[in-house]
């Protein structure tokens, strides 16, 4: 087994009782919890219905720790969820490039599987075939920015720069990560909101 996956949970497992952590954009949703890891039968069902080879570091973190849930924004996405994807070819020069719902096989182009849900029409995905196969890239649908591929050589190396830079506290605008002191004023406007809709009711 690869060993990221002991320490990538032990990390997990820390992450929510870290005492000076950096705020996860999305984590009241997921709450640092996975759900329970998936068989190696029903990950080998799905790549078989869509014609594809799931990466291996991703398909060792659907195995071995977690069939959905934590994970930066929203949360990974159950695997019946994700939705497969191709990259719009370019356009006018500097513009962004969106992505395509790949719809059933055969496929044409490099695919690309959403596995991570960010919210509106961004997209956190994988690549599954061609040069970008293995990596993470974030962009959005339609165009609007992107895309992004990470430099994090896979899913689980992705992953684990999210956990090392939330525990370090840290600022990361492409994970989402807001480190304490960025997030203090935040955090003081909801305090006091907080009083005083306990004052309200007394």
């Amino acid at each position: 087994m690869d060993s990221r996956v002991t320490r990538i949970r032990r990390k997990l497992a820390k992450a929510p009782y870290a005492a000076v952590r950096s705020h996860s954009f999305g984590e009241e949703k997921h709450r640092f919890r996975l759900d329970p890891p998936l068989t190696d039968a029903r990950v080998a069902g799905f790549e078989a219905d869509r014609g594809i080879g799931l990466p291996h570091p991703y398909r060792t973190f659907l195995t071995t720790l977690g069939g959905s849930g934590a994970s930066p924004f929203y949360g990974l996405l159950p695997l019946k969820s994700c939705r497969l994807f191709t990259m719009d070819p370019p356009g006018e020069t500097g513009s962004p490039r969106g992505f395509t719902a790949a719809g059933l096989p055969p496929h044409r182009g490099d695919l690309f599987l959403h596995i991570i849900e960010a919210g509106c029409t961004d997209l956190v995905l994988v690549g599954v075939t061609g040069p970008l196969g293995g990596r993470v890239v974030t962009g959005n649908a339609d165009g609007f920015w992107g895309p992004n591929v990470s430099s994090a050589t896979d899913f689980l190396a992705w992953y684990e720069r999210w956990l090392d830079h939330m525990l370090d506290g840290r600022d990361n605008r492409d994970l989402e990560l807001t480190s304490p002191a960025l997030r203090a004023p935040v955090d003081h406007i909801l305090r006091q909101h907080r009083d005083r809709a306990d004052l309200s009711q007394t």
